[in-house]
């Protein structure tokens, strides 16, 4: 049995969706074995104990946190994924053993839990974390530089989501991105970041045999407010984990399966990992494009413009009684060649009714799209 097999039948299917706050999590604490150390070591703004999960005792030190940003949830998925694999003792006992002696992961699975239970990305406070890294305003961050210090890590893992609008120059969108922050304005390859850039070669070639040219490269101007860039510039190995959109995944539960296997190589569970010397190979992985729209509507006429143009759709993830709701609304009208939709439909020239009404503008919600003549539907809601 593989550990892609393994997953198949034994991933932790008590957490689903979207929408993960500590009242989805707790339980799943409470049920873990001595093999998993629980501890609270501070609180949000709001005074929700916020867990540290510590597991093994081996001397390669790995601090990560995941749901910085409260409604990034794809990577606590997956963590908990990886704390289901290491507590069970059925399978893969000898790389389990192995994990436990060379290495100490201590890991935030909700470092906001009061933005996690909002759905915001933001605090209590209305504070972004990932921009609070020098003035450290917020108990969250405070508490997240404390542990930093206290551990001292050899390698810091910064988790999160990002949005649908990402893709890669082979069409395809950003399935997961990776990013190896840099320490200054001027992107030098510090030893700490050459470190961060060699572990994610290995991670992207591993990653090419399960989502194939699917895997990019984020963003690297330097922001010493946000956490990777200030702990990089500290001399800590750290890699950003962006867990992005598999086709039609919008629950992100096929993308938290890349994450778990990505974590699985990064801890020796898939083997022996591949010796990197050098960075060349990191510049070779494509770098986010925003090209996508999550629906494009072609060749359609609209506001008494009898020249076909095309409607860009994007979801807002609402949050209604512990459900997240995908509400489509007019992103961008005109020429949107230049863009992919994860879903596309061809007008075919149909003058269009957007919510039966004559006119549409950006910013609008949709309830439906129609043809003026036809009486048929191009659009509907579907997520």
């Amino acid at each position: 049995m593989n550990l892609s097999t393994w997953y198949a039948a034994h991933f932790e299917s008590r957490l689903r969706g979207r929408y993960l706050s500590l009242k989805h999590i707790d339980p799943l604490l409470k049920s873990f074995s001595n093999r998993l150390k629980i501890s609270y070591p501070g609180n949000s703004e709001l005074g929700k104990k916020i867990p540290l999960i510590t597991l093994g005792h081996g001397s390669k030190i790995v601090l990560a946190w995941s749901q910085m940003h409260g409604n990034e949830s794809t990577t606590t998925k997956a963590l908990f994924d990886l704390f289901r694999f290491l507590d069970q003792k059925n399978d893969f006992q000898e790389e389990i053993e192995h994990f436990l002696q060379e290495y100490t992961l201590y890991a935030f699975p909700i470092l906001n839990p009061d933005g996690a239970e909002r759905y915001t990305r933001e605090n209590a406070n209305g504070v972004d974390l990932n921009r609070d890294a020098v003035t450290l305003s917020q108990s969250e961050s405070r508490l997240l530089k404390q542990v930093f210090d206290e551990v001292q890590p050899n390698l810091c893992l910064n988790l999160h989501d990002q949005r649908t609008i990402y893709g890669l120059p082979t069409g395809l969108p950003a399935t997961i991105s990776f990013l190896a922050p840099a320490a200054d304005p001027q992107r030098a390859l510090t030893p700490a970041r050459e470190v961060a850039m060699q572990k994610i070669i290995v991670l992207n070639a591993f990653l090419q045999n399960y989502v194939s040219n699917q895997i990019g490269r984020y963003d690297d101007t330097f922001n010493v407010n946000c956490v990777g860039d200030a702990f990089q510039q500290a001399g800590v190995p750290t890699i950003l984990f962006e867990a992005g959109h598999f086709q039609n995944d919008y629950e992100r539960e096929i993308t938290r399966k890349y994450i778990f296997l990505a974590f699985s190589k990064l801890f020796g569970l898939q083997g022996a990992s591949e010796v990197v010397s050098s960075t060349d190979q990191y510049f070779s992985i494509p770098e986010n494009r925003i090209i996508y729209k999550d629906v494009i509507i072609r060749n359609v006429c609209f506001n008494n413009n009898n020249k076909p143009r095309d409607i860009g759709i994007q979801f807002s993830e609402i949050l209604t009684n512990e459900q997240i709701d995908f509400v489509p609304h007019i992103d961008e009208l005109g020429d949107l060649s230049n863009y992919k939709g994860h879903r596309e439909i061809d007008g075919q020239g149909c003058t269009v009714l957007v919510n039966s009404h004559q006119n549409t503008n950006v910013g609008q919600k949709v309830s439906i799209i129609s043809n003026k003549t036809g009486d048929s539907v191009l659009f509907i809601p579907e997520i």
